[in-house]
């Protein structure tokens, strides 16, 4: 493959799109994506943000340990303390990369009071100092796209001169269109001095909905590093989406003709761990890896799929890594087929998790008449919070409904140990229920959503719940699955509140956990 025609997928999933309200990871999350990360052939991962918090660096050096394959970044600011912390935790990596950035535009310039002379002397003094620790260093003006011309090619060039291998220009707050994201690659590639050394990158953010469009159209102008996270999560609309570009160059190579190095059957069950692990699910009309992007539902759509699949599928299922079929398990399902099913759909157990997970399997089936690869993936998601996040836990639930208001919930949770009864009254089951969960676990979270789907269909179909709440700034999502979908609510909204208080705790300021400002980095 010619170096020309290779783009680089530089993934910010753990970094980028960890900053997303709520989807703060674990440390053994982290290491978890990372490996099918680097299993799935992403060039380069971007692990956090060392600085940030003792757990970012913790994790950052984990992964710089284990990685096989990827180039492993870490992101400072532009100051040497930073880049020093960056440097101490991807020195461990086969591949380490230290990633600096600097606000440039006018609007950035401001935060740091700095001159248009004294940043350059920053950036300078900063991308040295980083290249002088390691042979790999990128550097981004953050909000290249609205910075004045003149000056984000003077800095490029700064820079570039002071030993920068990789440069990245971020559509911070997603501004720009396509034609000016192509443009200004292209640009800067024929007007900067030594812009034929380095590698031009690009980082999109999905505002005005053109993320996955922008960084195509970089590429077209000569970027050959896409940005990008799992299902395009990241702060406020996301980032571009590496299954979106990656499966855009694949399909229409005709037009983009580019490669990379992504084993793309493995891109379904990346985007369900990191759905699962961030509590953020994806909308059914997600392209790629939506629920519904191979569905058919149109009598017309359906009668061509039958004769022809190419008459409205542009990629197969399989090259996603999505099985032709949906193979229905039932109560009379063994714990071999059990253990092969997962395994397809990828979660690959030991035989104490397959012990644990098939009594659920089957407790699931004596109440569902067909039992779903998505029911098992919802099974599977129900079944991981791990013990971090296992301090409180639903152990009997009773609501009364009826036709007259209020509703009451009779509850028994389980906190550190010790069970505790409570009946609390509300407008509803699912408010009388968290009604009674605030009564055994005081708190002062809000919650700011409550999300149903039904996983399935029919009327003895799982429903998924979807919490998030906040806490004096501190955000944590829950989700949970059951064929009740008061119960589900209930479990969703303890997990959440599990989720606040590993937070409240790692926070505390008699923790060993420094914690930093970086929202909006890139």
């Amino acid at each position: 493959m010619a170096d020309k025609d290779h783009v680089v997928i530089f993934d910010t999933t753990l970094r980028d799109g960890e900053q997303s309200p709520g989807a703060t990871m674990s440390h053994d999350e982290k290491l978890e994506i990372a490996d099918l990360l680097d299993e799935m052939g992403v060039d380069i991962i971007e692990a956090g943000f060392p600085i940030a918090s003792e757990g970012d660096f913790a994790a950052v050096t984990e992964i710089a340990k284990r990685s096989k394959n990827a180039v492993i970044c870490g992101l400072s600011r532009a100051n040497f303390k930073d880049i020093d912390r960056c440097w101490e935790a991807v020195q461990h990596a086969a591949r380490p990369r230290i990633h600096t950035f600097i606000g440039t535009s006018p609007l950035h310039r401001a935060i740091p009071n700095l001159t248009k002379d004294e940043m350059a002397d920053r950036i300078h003094e900063t991308v040295t100092h980083a290249r002088n620790l390691c042979d790999n260093v990128q550097w981004s003006p953050m909000d290249a796209t609205r910075t004045e011309w003149d000056y984000l090619a003077r800095t490029v060039e700064i820079a570039i001169k002071a030993g920068a291998t990789t440069i990245n220009i971020p559509d911070t707050v997603g501004y720009t269109a396509p034609n000016e994201s192509a443009e200004l690659i292209r640009r800067l590639i024929a007007e900067v001095p030594g812009a034929d050394d380095v590698i031009f990158a690009t980082h999109c953010h999905n505002d005005l909905g053109m993320a996955t469009a922008n960084a195509l159209a970089a590429v077209d102008g000569g970027a050959r590093q896409i940005e990008c996270t799992i299902n395009g999560l990241g702060e406020r609309a996301g980032n571009t989406a590496l299954e979106e570009v990656v499966m855009a160059m694949k399909v229409r190579g005709d037009i983009m003709p580019y490669k990379t190095g992504i084993d793309t059957t493995k891109l379904m069950h990346i985007s369900r761990r990191v759905s699962t692990v961030s509590g953020f699910a994806v909308q059914y009309n997600k392209a790629i890896v939506g629920k519904n992007a191979f569905a058919h539902e149109s009598g017309i759509h359906q009668d061509g799929m039958l004769k022809n699949a190419e008459t409205f599928e542009i990629m197969r299922p399989e090259d996603v890594g999505l099985s032709e079929t949906n193979i229905v398990m039932g109560k009379h399902s063994g714990r071999a087929a059990l253990r092969s099913k997962l395994k397809e759909l990828g979660f690959d157990l030991g035989d104490n998790q397959l012990k644990d997970v098939f009594v659920r399997f089957k407790a699931l089936a004596d109440r569902k008449k067909e039992v779903f690869e998505d029911d098992l993936i919802a099974l599977m998601r129900d079944q991981e919070t791990g013990e971090e996040y296992d301090r409180i836990k639903v152990k009997f639930l009773r609501v009364i409904c009826g036709t007259e208001a209020p509703q009451s919930a009779d509850l028994i949770l389980e906190i550190d140990g010790e069970e505790k009864r409570t009946t609390a009254q509300g407008d509803g089951p699912v408010d009388a229920t968290f009604n009674a969960v605030t009564q055994l676990f005081p708190h002062d979270a809000q919650l700011q959503l409550y999300q149903v789907h039904a996983v399935t269909e029919g009327t003895d179909a799982q429903a998924t719940v979807s919490v998030r709440m906040e806490e004096n700034g501190r955000i944590a999502t829950g989700q949970s699955a059951d064929t009740d979908t008061v119960v589900a609510s209930a479990k969703a909204y303890v997990n959440a509140l599990n989720r606040l208080v590993v937070r409240r705790e790692k926070s505390d300021p008699n923790a060993d956990v420094k914690q930093v400002s970086y929202k909006d980095a890139g």
